[in-house]
């Protein structure tokens, strides 16, 4: 279901295609300054709202990532709890550092899975809400140039509102680009260490 402000920009679009031409012109078109505007204030109204949908949807990653920390933080102490207790039984010592390896191990592989996962997915989340967010600001600035073009000099009015809802898309998608890169990169570089476990079990086979 398209939102309200790609309405709004379909409306802007088929307005400007209905326009007739200015005579003896094939470029400049004859436009109706109070349905124009009238379309240019309801876009400025619903563009934050828009925009803070979209942010709302990228604020769930930190959620996600927590959820999953939480689990794996979880999953390490239950492994870490058991390896205490084999390892305290001593009759059974060599046994209880083999058992205790393979637990910790288990839990860290499914501990990492888990993480693996969520980063993943609230990266895609992230970069999607900040690709279609880009792609409508796009599409708006494509509108309001071609708007700006076919007015003309002679509503001086009319273009200076054109003029300040173009500089707000364009601030906006200057904000919303390095969240893209950096979801990208995030994206395609994530890699988890298990320098720490190892150390644990040297410890542990130390005492």
């Amino acid at each position: 279901m398209s939102s309200r402000i790609e309405q709004i920009i379909e409306e802007i679009e088929e307005y400007v295609d209905s326009c007739k031409y200015q005579p003896l012109s094939t470029t400049k078109i004859v436009v109706n300054k109070e349905e124009i505007e009238e379309l240019l204030r309801e876009l400025r109204l619903k563009t934050p709202d828009e925009i803070k949908r979209y942010q709302k949807i990228i604020s769930n990653k930190d959620a996600i990532l927590e959820d999953a920390q939480a689990k794996a933080d979880s999953l390490i102490a239950d492994a870490q709890a058991k390896a205490q207790e084999l390892v305290t039984q001593h009759e059974i010592m060599q046994k209880a550092y083999a058992q205790a390896n393979e637990t910790i191990n288990a839990a860290n592989r499914q501990a990492q899975d888990i993480l693996d996962s969520a980063t993943q997915d609230a990266n895609s989340i992230r970069l999607s809400a900040i690709t279609y967010t880009d792609d409508m600001m796009a599409n708006i600035g494509a509108v309001l140039n071609q708007t700006l073009e076919d007015a003309g000099g002679k509503y001086k009015g009319f273009i200076e509102a054109l003029q300040s809802c173009l500089e707000v898309v364009n601030h906006n998608r200057q904000e919303l680009a390095p969240q893209t890169a950096q979801a990208a990169a995030i994206s395609n570089s994530y890699q988890a260490p298990e320098q720490e476990d190892e150390a644990l079990l040297d410890e542990l086979g130390d005492n």
